[in-house]
């Protein structure tokens, strides 16, 4: 699967994506969820919980391990994806889309243009 083109990414395999509004969504990769296989559990952050980027946010667990999920960015929690609590095969099926995992208030929207681009990521971290 491609990586798409509209995203940041990290080196721990997060992505996220600028919302215009000073607001930005964020998810694993594929490449991240591939390697961990089918998620059976997501356990999300707060609301309102301040985060700083590289700070285990996330919990993800799938059949073969558990694993933390890293905010890429400082900031403040705003929403986060309520139906993977009951579905977190969405992550596996739809990483890029339905399976996006919280929304973030940033807190320096300069620090998003200082990660990798889509085809950073696809010829480093990505490309295993």
């Amino acid at each position: 699967m491609e990586n798409p083109s509209d995203r940041k990414y990290t080196e721990s395999h997060e992505w996220i994506r600028d919302n215009g509004d000073g607001t930005a969504t964020v998810g694993i990769t594929f490449h991240a969820q591939d390697a961990l296989g089918e998620l059976v559990y997501v356990e999300l952050p707060e609301t309102g919980r301040q985060v700083s980027a590289g700070e285990a946010c996330v919990v993800v667990e799938s059949t073969k391990a558990a694993s933390d999920v890293y905010a890429p960015v400082d900031g403040e929690v705003i929403e986060t994806n309520d139906t993977l609590v009951d579905a977190p095969q969405s992550v596996n099926e739809s990483p890029y889309e339905a399976g996006w995992l919280f929304k973030i208030r940033v807190a320096d929207g300069s620090a998003l243009e200082k990660m990798m681009s889509s085809a950073d990521y696809s010829a480093g971290p990505g490309s295993a």
